[in-house]
């Protein structure tokens, strides 16, 4: 793996190389193992049971900014994930895209309707919850400017605690899954969120019993403990 990561810091050739390489090898997924967003892939990988080498990319690692990892990613981030000749970013969308070519249908059906209903929920990680992250986690608990100011993480907060009530209540009526009975690629992302929430250190939770029921239940599976409640916020 690590060979691999230094031969893409060579030049925007072997950037080209990488992105045209024939299907058959293992995914390649670039971005460090402590990334939110790599572990949603890591986990439906081990979920799947789909072969991958992962390569170190990102904060306190190899840099994202380059011309080379641009070339894969203009936006620099993680994960950059590669499956033969098609490069992709953005993790939900890689995770529906995995679940999908690897015919999981028990975790992402083929009805689109019932996509769309687990699709709604995974956008909703993407947009409401984290902007109320950026604030309570980021600038709250990491101190990351400028979501550091002091009335962006209070906000942060507030709407954090608001959004996880209305999944508390979701999950109190309709789980103990997102979906209901069973799990799907939805609580890929549902499931960090809610590590995420309970290793916020400086935040007043309130006691959202079908939350801490959910936490439970996700502990359960091998993935989530090795991706998820693993000690990493």
């Amino acid at each position: 793996m690590s060979e691999t990561g230094e031969a893409l810091g060579k030049g925007a050739d072997r950037a080209a190389e990488l992105s045209s390489e024939p299907a058959g090898g293992p995914l390649r997924v670039l971005g460090r193992a402590n990334s939110f967003n790599v572990r949603k892939v890591l986990w439906v990988c081990d979920e799947i049971g789909i072969p991958f080498v992962r390569e170190d990319f990102g904060r306190g690692f190899k840099p994202t900014n380059t011309p080379e990892f641009l070339k894969l990613n203009l936006t620099g981030q993680v994960p950059v994930v590669i499956d033969g000749s098609l490069v992709m970013r953005e993790s939900n969308t890689i995770v529906r895209y995995l679940a999908a070519k690897h015919r999981a249908i028990d975790l992402y059906p083929d009805d689109l309707g019932q996509r769309q209903a687990i699709e709604q929920w995974m956008d909703w990680v993407a947009y409401d919850i984290t902007h109320a992250l950026r604030g309570a986690f980021l600038g709250g608990q990491l101190k990351e400017a400028p979501y550091d100011h002091p009335w962006y993480v209070e906000q942060g907060q507030k709407e954090l605690i608001h959004v996880i009530g209305l999944l508390d209540g979701h999950l109190a009526d309709n789980g103990p899954y997102v979906m209901g009975d069973h799990f799907t690629i939805a609580d890929i992302p549902m499931g960090l969120v809610v590590n995420r929430w309970f290793m916020i250190s400086n935040l007043k939770r309130p006691h959202y019993a079908a939350i801490a029921d959910y936490y439970e239940l996700m502990t359960e599976r091998p993935g989530f403990r090795k991706h998820g409640r693993n000690g990493l916020p």
